[in-house]
């Protein structure tokens, strides 16, 4: 929490310069970015200190599923609320994952099984309003800078209790200060920068008017295409991070002689690693770009192309920025370099932001699996339609 706070004061540039929410919409007064444009943005950020990009993705996270599906009183009280703040301290934050236990839930969230597989945090229609129970564990920015909580909380709920994971789930907003909504703070092996927690909800009441109304019962498709987006921008958060490990290594090997006559740099090892090393931070980002700018032409869908990109380049970054300390040798161990915090971020983005070994390759492998899937969709351009039907492929045992 306290690195969290930390960035408080860049956070509040980030505001003042338009950063914060460049991703969205300019007519509810976001930025307006292309999603190439903030990729762009997004890999220096992030080359510097991915905990606070992962802040300012949250915000993404948090308010673009409110123009994706909400109504347009939903759009100008949620989205230009925060757009419009003067204050450089107003956040969103995103809650979608779940701890096991009870109360608790399961990270298949899209699991066609009955009698609760899947998310669990309910939300009981009573009146005007939805009482939430439950608990989410892992999600960003949602304590806010206080630790008692963001400014709005975009949360998944359980609507239906009687409904499997593909049409009982909704998207509600979670107003700072409701009463019932505890936070416990979470401490990171990574990316310390950015704030992790719990949150409890105890018959926390909340307006029905805040559900997001295209969410209800979409509640499933509505994290599929929150993490296509996030993709390419942990994938540029990954190229960022591999890049500062290689110009540092670059630059230990054009200076470091380990008592020879020349710079290591002059012997093939270095030379080769730190080539292959070049020519994979190149190939991560043109992915990432790739994929990008498919998400801005396909109206902000891109859920298989977004986990692939988002696969592929943070492990492969992951092993560059290993391969770069290898080059250093144990010098990389040394506190006086920034390689062991490099190692500990780069080792973050394959399990962070949907976890590649769980929803990610889920996406990409129920698209896959579809009898109308093309396998040049990505290649020609074509737009894939991600559907309910894709969901869930794994979860269940003989399906």
């Amino acid at each position: 929490m306290r690195g969290f706070q930390l960035m408080k004061p860049a956070y509040a540039e980030a505001v003042e310069r338009g950063i914060a929410y460049s991703m969205l919409p300019a007519e509810y007064g976001g930025g307006g970015l292309s999603n190439v444009d903030f990729l762009i943005a997004a890999e220096e950020i992030q080359a510097v200190d991915p905990g606070f990009g992962t802040t300012v993705l949250v915000n993404g996270l948090g308010l673009m599923p409110v123009w994706y599906y909400g109504t347009e009183e939903q759009k100008q009280r949620f989205i230009s609320r925060a757009t419009a703040d003067t204050s450089g301290e107003f956040i969103v934050g995103y809650a979608a994952s779940e701890p096991p236990g009870s109360p608790g839930g399961t990270a298949n969230f899209d699991a066609p099984a009955a009698g609760g597989a899947g998310m669990a945090v309910a939300a009981v229609r009573d009146g005007d309003d939805y009482v939430i129970n439950g608990r989410k564990y892992w999600p960003c920015n949602v304590a806010g800078w206080d630790g008692q909580g963001a400014d709005l909380n975009l949360v998944v709920v359980r609507t239906d209790s009687e409904a499997d994971g593909t049409s009982g789930l909704s998207a509600i907003i979670v107003e700072r200060g409701t009463p019932g909504v505890t936070y416990n703070l979470i401490s990171t092996v990574g990316q310390r920068s950015a704030q992790n927690s719990e949150i409890i909800f105890d018959n926390a009441r909340v307006p029905a008017a805040n559900l997001i109304e295209g969410t209800a019962g979409n509640g499933d498709l509505l994290i599929n295409r929150n993490f296509a987006w996030s993709g390419p921008v942990a994938g540029i958060g990954a190229v960022g991070i591999a890049r500062a490990a290689y110009e540092a290594a670059l630059d230990f090997a054009k200076t470091y002689t380990a008592g020879g006559a020349s710079p290591i740099i002059n012997f093939q090892y270095p030379g080769y690693v730190l080539g292959d090393v070049a020519a994979k931070i190149e190939a991560a980002r043109a992915f990432c770009y790739k994929t990008a700018h498919y998400i801005d032409t396909h109206d902000y869908h891109g859920e298989m192309i977004g986990a692939m990109s988002k696969v592929f380049s943070t492990e492969l970054m992951f092993d560059c920025v290993y391969k770069c300390m290898q080059v250093v040798g144990v010098n990389s161990l040394d506190r006086k370099h920034d390689f062991g915090r490099l190692l500990r971020e780069a080792a973050v983005f394959p399990l962070y932001d949907a976890g590649n070994f769980g929803m990610q390759r889920r996406r990409v492998h129920g698209v896959m699996a579809d009898p109308s899937f093309d396998p040049r969709t990505v290649m020609d351009h074509k737009f894939q339609p991600f559907t309910k039907e894709m969901e869930g492929i794994g979860t269940v045992q003989g399906r």
